[in-house]
């Protein structure tokens, strides 16, 4: 007997997503805010000054953070650590942070406490 092509086509579609979905389904841990706490030096030194501009490489506004949603702070430095943005300071800095620290340093300035 011969499988129908359509069967064939649905059962290796219904496979792909059984062994797919756990990982899409997946979320980064959760930052740990106290941890974060101790995370910071490196961000206060520009983040942590009102009106703040930095002069390297260009004249730059250093934008706020303090009660920006974590998730873009996880982004934003995930793309500063694969390249994907640009600012050399930023870069740098990132490149030396795990994802741990990220969430943490996310949920530090994310938090309620920051809003």
């Amino acid at each position: 007997m011969r499988t129908p092509r359509k069967s064939i086509s649905a059962l290796f579609a219904g496979a792909t997503l059984a062994v797919l979905a756990p990982g899409a389904l997946a979320q980064a841990a959760p930052g740990n805010a106290e941890a974060g706490k101790n995370k910071i030096a490196m961000c206060i030194g520009c983040h942590g000054i009102p009106g703040y501009r930095t002069a390297y490489p260009e004249v730059y506004h250093v934008p706020k953070i303090y009660g920006q949603q974590e998730a873009y702070i996880v982004k934003a430095l995930q793309g500063y650590k694969t390249g994907e943005r640009s600012h050399p300071s930023m870069r740098g800095i990132a490149r030396g942070l795990t994802d741990a620290d990220m969430a943490d340093i996310a949920a530090y300035y994310g938090g309620p406490h920051n809003k």
